[in-house]
Formats: structure tokens, sequence, C-alpha cells
């Protein structure tokens, strides 16, 4: 019997511009846009990890829906990351956030906000490119893990820690 394994590949810092509440849709659930902003939002390759990424991010947006239960957000993501060797990506993601107390301080804003732990993001993300330098990624499956970072001051960053799904 045989059990994917993972291997690290990619760490993210997304810096989230404030929230826009769109509010009920057709969907049901109300809907919150979190864009990302452009300045320091990337997306590198760890050390050792052979497709080398190192992009900053031109345009994403995280659209975002709380579950009836009201202990769960959905997340999905469009992205376009642009690499320094001058090749675009795709950047799509699709999570679940368990919201704790801590999680619920960071995104209502409150003063006792603090850099909450990883474990209770996580996330399924695919890439694209027609870049041939890159195109390795898009034969992948990646998953990851996030938090959020706050610093006083400093807009709220989501950082992900990514890793490829092998055999």
């Amino acid at each position: 019997m045989s059990f994917p394994k993972l291997v690290p590949a990619f760490t993210t810092h997304i810096v989230l511009d404030p929230a826009i509440t769109v509010g009920a849709t057709s969907k049901g659930a109300p809907l919150t846009i979190a864009p990302f902003t452009s300045t320091n939002s990337y997306l590198r390759s760890v050390d050792g990890y052979p497709i080398k990424v190192d992009a900053i991010f031109a345009h994403g947006s995280d659209f975002i829906r709380m579950d009836p239960s009201q202990k769960h957000l959905r997340l999905d993501v469009n992205s376009v990351l642009k690499d320094s060797s001058g090749g675009f990506i795709g950047y799509k993601y699709s999570g679940i956030i368990t919201l704790t107390p801590e999680i619920g301080a960071v995104l209502t804003d409150k003063p006792e906000a603090k850099t909450t732990d990883f474990g209770n993001v996580v996330t399924h993300i695919l890439f694209e490119t027609g870049s041939e330098e890159l195109k390795a990624i898009e034969e992948k499956i990646y998953v990851g893990t996030g938090r959020f970072i706050v610093e006083k001051g400093q807009p709220v960053v989501v950082e992900y820690n990514i890793s490829e799904v092998t055999a």
C-alpha cells in the first residue's frame, strides 16, 4: 500500500488590501472579495526544489464565502504572477479556512489580532503557464497550508507553504 508524499516546493506571501463586502448573491452565501496588492506579494521556490520560480503578483483576489455552519470559509482564488524569467503564471487555488478565535480576530481587524499558526488554512493549487521554462509546474499536483501574519501598522499577509504531491 502506498500513500502520497509531500515535497516542499514554494512559499508565497500575499499582502491583502482591505476586503470588499459584496453581500448576498445568487449563490446564497454572502461574498467577500480580498484583493491582493502587487507590492511585496510573491511566490518563490524553496531551496532545493527543482522548478525555479521567483514571481510577483501582477493581479489577484480571493473570493470568500462563509459555510452555512459558520465554522469554515471557502476560498476561490484567481491571480496572475510574473516570474523573474519574464514568463506569466496563472495561479488558482481553492481552500478551506477553519474559523478559530485567532483567525476571527485577524479577519475582523480586532486589536488583539496576532500572527496565527499554520494548520487551519488548507489549499489545492493549480498553475498554468505558456512559458516553456516554467511548464513543469502544470504537470504537478500541489497543496498548501497557510497562516496569517499580523504586524502592527502593516497590511495582513497570508503566507502559504506549498508542497508537491508525489507517489
